[in-house]
């Protein structure tokens, strides 16, 4: 098999958004078979082999994975993934924050599966990289200490949970050593970690009380705190706005979410590329199991503004309507592809296996299958696997055509 369409699946998570107001809602109908239930949330599309959702040939019931040879997975990839993919390519449609979270290294997975299979029930570390189909909202890392002294100076319900003398030893640590700056960050972190729930939850009631004494502007820092608060009342991971950049991406924006770096997603459509692995250790903005101890010594207390960490893609193959996303990884690259209408644009082929998904407008691809060249539907939503060496072209429709392409080489 070089190519061929793949019927993907999607995850009914509570924090996403509903019917057709989902993006995965509305790429996930492409399939006849799925009907779309304005009452379900449908929060992520999953295009991959992971067991959890794998895809499946289109109309029939093989795996995706029982199709992957040495050959359309090119025997580099083969060797060092043991025959499968090593990436899982996503749609997250996010109408409620997810938690506040990192993904382990891969030493540290390997350490958790062993202890604590039930919990973390894989071995691979989980790097991953989000592009926003939206207009996209996120925590990620740590603020620059001196904007979360300034927080803890002008929001007093903050700095009532953290340790006296640990807050003073932050305010004297802002301009010492970048070793002191982190051991500093991360008692500050910790000592808000294991505040007692109650305390917490009585300083942020006190919080959102006074802030919503008055009226803030959709994404200010005070309009998030309230809006976080009216998803998990009372929750620690309120707080963590305060010591995490709030950024807001544009679509087209990429944010790469290295191993061991804190994050949460708050609210918008992004496809998100990771290594093949569900491993998440949480500590906040969930119900889910909190792993506060593990998550407080696995974190790199790497701080600063988060505009460096905002991605724009770089022209892909010398191309005008192409861009390549490249995180510093082995599993995973992604090229975005947006053409005018009826426009074209051919690529040479991957040396690796990829998966393309069409996020906006119709057009084709002429691609070979089973040993002839021929032109392919791709209309939004329709998902296909190209196997490695695998020339394509895409040709718009009466619209502009936009694709998404994970790969690995």
């Amino acid at each position: 098999m070089t190519f061929s369409r793949i019927a993907v699946k999607t995850q009914p998570y509570e924090w996403g958004r509903f019917g057709l107001n989902s993006k995965a809602g509305q790429l996930a109908a492409a399939d006849p078979s799925v009907v779309i239930d304005a009452k379900t949330p449908y929060a992520e599309l999953w295009m991959g082999t992971h067991p959890n959702a794998p895809s499946l040939l289109w109309g029939s019931s093989t795996p995706l994975k029982a199709a992957l040879t040495e050959a359309n997975l090119s025997p580099a990839v083969s060797a060092r993934f043991a025959g499968d993919l090593p990436f899982l390519f996503k749609v997250l449609s996010i109408e409620k924050a997810l938690s506040i979270q990192a993904h382990p290294d891969k030493k540290l997975a390997e350490s958790l599966f062993a202890r604590f299979p039930t919990v973390y029930k894989d071995s691979n570390h989980k790097p991953e990289m989000t592009v926003a189909l939206t207009d996209f909202e996120a925590l990620i890392g740590f603020r620059a200490l001196v904007e979360i002294n300034a927080n803890l100076l002008k929001y007093p319900e903050f700095a009532a949970v953290i340790d006296e003398t640990v807050r003073a030893h932050f305010a004297a640590s802002v301009n010492s050593s970048e070793v002191e700056q982190k051991k500093a960050l991360k008692a500050l972190f910790k000592s808000l970690m294991e505040r007692d729930a109650g305390i917490v939850a009585s300083q942020i009631r006190t919080l959102v009380t006074r802030l919503s004494s008055s009226a803030h502007a959709v994404g200010t820092t005070e309009e998030l705190l309230v809006r976080l608060d009216s998803q998990f009342p009372g929750d620690v991971g309120i707080f963590c706005a305060l010591l995490l950049n709030y950024v807001k991406l544009a679509p087209g924006e990429a944010i790469f979410l290295a191993a061991n770096e804190p994050h949460a997603y708050i609210s918008g459509d992004c496809v998100e590329c990771m290594a093949a692995s569900d491993n998440v250790v949480r500590s906040g903005l969930t119900p889910k199991f909190k792993d506060v101890n593990t998550l407080v010594e696995m974190l790199t207390y790497n701080n600063g503004p988060a505009e460096s960490q905002i991605l724009k893609g770089d022209p892909y193959q010398n191309s005008l309507t192409s861009f390549l996303y490249d995180p510093p990884i082995e599993e995973f690259s992604i090229v975005r592809t947006t053409l005018p209408a009826s426009a074209s644009e051919s690529f040479k082929g991957v040396e690796g296996p990829s998966i393309l998904i069409v996020t906006s407008g119709n057009g084709t691809i002429v691609a070979p299958q089973d040993g002839v060249v021929k032109t392919h539907d791709a209309g939004l939503g329709f998902v296909f696997f190209v196997g490695a060496n695998v020339e394509i072209t895409l040709t718009a429709g009466s619209e502009e055509f936009t694709a998404y392409r994970a790969y690995c080489v």
